[in-house]
């Protein structure tokens, strides 16, 4: 009989360093080696793209949904992987959180995404049993999730046209891993216009320049809000010139707003990212425009990738 998903996390918490995800061990679970980990791409993904910050509470991960969900739109095969293990979102903004729901596992003992509105998703909040629960594990059996995270989900049925990666704030450990390990096509640097995100924005642009991982370009989230009463702008985090600036002096490109409005954190709240619960509206055309343009960037055509299978 094939474990189940309670098993499974009891061999978690059993603090296997070589398995903290519990996966049964007749599978083709990574080991720890010596020297750098040889990168690769990620099995039956053709594109993959990193959403950073740097800063914590700028809004990654909202950006990195609903971008997910643009492409979906879009036509590409989409999906999300949510590498933020000490704080997972992706199962709120995908009304995936319910303890009920938990992936299974395939034949060769992968895990198998969870599908929200068109887009497979995948996290370690799955795997918790519930939203309060906490994980306190130190750095290797980080390092080690992060890799089968990234290597023991089957994305495969069909294959995916572009895997969006929701990162974690900061410049550690698990970016490291994961620039070492697979082969990222571009990242996506969020902040707000405040001088204190786009510092950190710019740690995060060097980061990964050190790693040799293409810069897509910059989002600027909670760049003005309107008031619905009078209809005054006003940029709440200050002037939206600095991340122009840092564009120019960086020579990265500037990919976009995306305004401070109420609806896009409640929509996320709700479990129902703002392409999906507003498809017509202002907000959801800004995302559209990023996805558009973060698929020609990356170079997806207008074919789909598991088409072409």
């Amino acid at each position: 009989m094939r474990p189940t998903i309670s098993r499974l996390l009891q061999a978690a918490r059993a603090l296997q360093h070589e398995n903290p995800l519990g996966l049964p061990r007749t599978g083709t679970i990574p080991r720890f080696q010596r020297g750098l980990p040889q990168k690769r791409k990620i099995k039956n993904v053709n594109k993959v793209i990193a959403v950073s910050s740097a800063k914590g509470g700028v809004g990654k991960s909202t950006i990195a949904a609903n971008l997910a969900l643009s492409l979906s739109r879009l036509g590409y095969t989409t999906g999300i992987l949510d590498t933020d293990l000490f704080g997972p979102s992706i199962p709120t903004l995908f009304n995936l959180s319910s303890p009920s729901l938990s992936p299974s596992l395939n034949p060769h003992n992968q895990l198998l995404p969870l599908t929200s509105y068109g887009v497979k998703t995948m996290s370690i909040g799955y795997l918790l049993g519930s939203e309060d629960s906490a994980l306190v594990w130190r750095g290797p059996m980080l390092l080690k999730a992060i890799q089968q995270l990234l290597h023991e989900v089957d994305w495969s049925h069909p294959s995916l046209d572009i895997l969006v990666l929701d990162l974690p704030p900061g410049t550690g450990d698990t970016q490291l891993s994961i620039a070492q390990q697979v082969v990222v096509d571009g990242a996506v640097i969020v902040t707000t216009p405040h001088t204190l995100a786009i510092k950190d924005a710019v740690k995060g642009v060097n980061m990964f320049r050190k790693v040799e991982i293409p810069i897509l370009g910059v989002v600027q989230n909670m760049s003005v809000f309107c008031c619905p009463g009078c209809g005054k702008e006003t940029h709440v985090f200050g002037g939206t010139e600095g991340v122009s600036k840092v564009c120019e002096e960086m020579d990265m490109e500037f990919l976009g707003d995306v305004p401070l409005h109420p609806s896009i954190g409640e929509d996320g709240g709700r479990g129902t990212p703002t392409v999906v619960s507003e498809p017509g509206g202002k907000e959801a055309e800004v995302f559209m425009g990023l996805g558009r343009r973060v698929a020609e960037l990356v170079g997806l055509g207008k074919m789909p990738f598991a088409g072409r299978e």
